[in-house]
């Protein structure tokens, strides 16, 4: 069979690629008189229309069952003149012992075996036609998506588990002995070198057969074979499928057995379920490979992976204007100070408020002292940082979002808000919730607010001893494809000074991140710092 390539390609081994010619209508091509062969009856009944391939111990033809009246793939063997008797002995009995082979199992993920014709004492091998091309010849064009190469590392599996059950090893599990048919059909073929249990090897003492790259160690160093030697070449062929190339493949022969005993390859670009089960399969050590059921769970988890979660809300951009404020008469003068694109993200929704708690830092987490905004920030250290740019935007807030794009944290500071220190009372900011069609109308923010919606102020809310207003927001994206429930809590802080603090902390509202975004939250605010008290 041959190492290094598909139909056309010369070797000086067999080959058994049972695939259709490049032309898609070529089946429909008459035999063509001047090629040797073509038109030959095989056996009274197998007429050979064409090549499929050939190499120095086979030819592949594309021949007619007369009998039945159905397209073959029919193998010739192709024995060289020079060759001892011996070793001629050995081709004709790996080819009758490949037909034997895939003859005992039933799976689609097997080449299906019609007959063997002995013609002049030589066996011919009569096998289905898959129409298709070969993994090897795929993977001269690109590498595969993960997903893909799961899929067809799930067929190659079950033929290989298949073959296990009934005693037989393949020994030559490569791209070039995989077949992409139509319909998505994956199909394992060559099985000239597969060890049938009970029987004897073909080969001299101190010899092997197979492709080296593609060896499992324990065969290099003349060990006794297993089912686990089959699934190191799976590994292998999931490995050059995703990066383009075999990882142990070097200039020569010694150079590649030598880096498959010894190299330890560098780690695949594919992350997730597809890696571990290549990772798994590639070690040295058959016993700690894993078996067929869990290469098997891996790889059906890479090829359906769960369906990627709806893109989130951009995080709110910053406001265009300086703040605007207005006042409303609510007992006393007060704020409303809040920018456009902020308050636009604050859907209405209820209330929740928990305690602020101070304390030492959770693990992982760090503080950034934020000049532009003059405060020192607390956020999980894996947090990603945003700031505006300063030659186009002149406001002054700073964002950290979870690398997930779940949860966000973002700090706005309106300098000299149009309020003393203690003008701020959550009842105002409760008020502008409430009666969000007056705000509206005022001509200065665009809340476009899904209804119902209710808040509940917090009379006692204060900030380092000073007035304060909290709220946690509730409410639905008003996306009509995939509406999402998401949560705001947010600290409303005005400073000695004059400045506007206002801290936001989204999350979803519903869901594994829902608790750990409330725990965010609790833990910003307990220790957000202002410069200016």
């Amino acid at each position: 069979m041959s190492h290094h390539g598909g139909v056309g390609h010369e070797s000086d081994e067999t080959t058994s690629f049972v695939l259709q010619p490049p032309n898609p209508q070529a089946a429909a091509i008459p035999p063509q008189a001047g090629e040797p062969g073509v038109g030959r009856l095989v056996a009274g009944r197998y007429r050979l229309l064409a090549k499929l391939g050939h190499g120095g111990m086979g030819t592949v033809w594309r021949a007619k069952d007369e009998t039945v009246d159905r397209e073959v793939a029919v193998k010739e063997p192709r024995v060289p003149d020079h060759l001892p008797e011996r070793e001629r002995a050995n081709a004709f009995e790996r080819m009758r012992r490949e037909a034997r082979a895939a003859a005992r199992l039933d799976h689609p993920a097997v080449v299906n075996v019609h007959d063997v014709a002995v013609v002049d004492g030589q066996p011919w091998i009569v096998m289905e036609l898959v129409h298709g091309r070969s993994l090897g010849s795929a993977l001269q064009e690109g590498t595969l998506s993960p997903r893909e190469a799961a899929r067809i590392g799930l067929e190659v599996l079950g033929a290989l588990e298949a073959a296990h059950v009934a005693g037989i090893l393949h020994r030559d599990v490569k791209p070039d002995n995989i077949l992409l048919g139509r319909h998505d059909r994956i199909v394992l073929t060559d099985f000239g070198i597969a060890q049938i249990e009970g029987e004897t090897s073909l080969t001299d003492t101190g010899g092997f057969v197979g492709s080296p790259e593609y060896i499992a160690p324990e065969r290099v160093l003349g060990q006794r074979p297993g089912p686990a030697s089959d699934l190191w070449s799976l590994g292998v062929v999931l490995y050059a499928a995703t990066e383009g190339v075999s990882p142990f493949r070097r200039s020569n022969t010694p150079a590649t057995l030598q880096s498959v005993i010894n190299a330890t390859p560098a780690p695949p670009a594919a992350r997730g379920p597809l890696a571990e089960a290549v990772n798994g399969l590639l070690d040295k050590d058959p016993a700690r490979r894993p078996g067929a059921a869990r290469v098997r769970a891996l790889l059906e988890a890479a090829a359906n992976p769960p369906a990627p979660e709806p893109a989130r809300p951009p995080q709110p951009p910053p406001p265009p204007q300086p703040v605007a404020v207005r006042r409303r008469r609510f007992g006393r003068t007060a704020w409303i100070g809040l920018g456009a694109g902020v308050v636009a993200a604050a859907v209405a929704g209820y209330l929740v408020l928990a305690d602020p708690w101070a304390g030492p830092l959770p693990d992982g987490w760090k503080t950034h002292h934020e000049k532009d905004v003059t405060a020192t920030l607390a956020v999980p250290g894996s947090y990603v940082r945003s700031a505006p740019d300063r030659e186009r935007d002149d406001t002054h807030w700073v964002g950290y979002t979870d690398p997930s794009g779940a949860i966000s944290v973002v700090l706005l500071v309106t300098r000299k808000a149009e309020a003393t220190a203690n003008e701020i009372k959550p009842s105002a900011d409760n008020e502008m919730y409430a009666d969000d069609e007056t705000f509206k109308a005022s001509g200065d923010y665009d809340l476009d607010m899904p209804k119902p919606k209710r808040t509940v102020p917090d009379d006692d809310a204060t900030f380092h001893g000073r007035d304060a207003a909290e709220n946690t927001v509730v409410y639905t994206t008003d996306d009509s494809q995939n509406p999402l429930p998401r949560e705001l809590r947010i600290l409303y802080y005005k400073s000695g000074a004059g400045d506007m603090y206002k801290l936001t902390i989204g999350y979803p509202g519903r869901g594994d991140f829902t608790e750990r975004g409330r725990e965010v939250a609790r833990t910003t605010i307990a220790n957000l710092a202002a410069d200016t008290l």
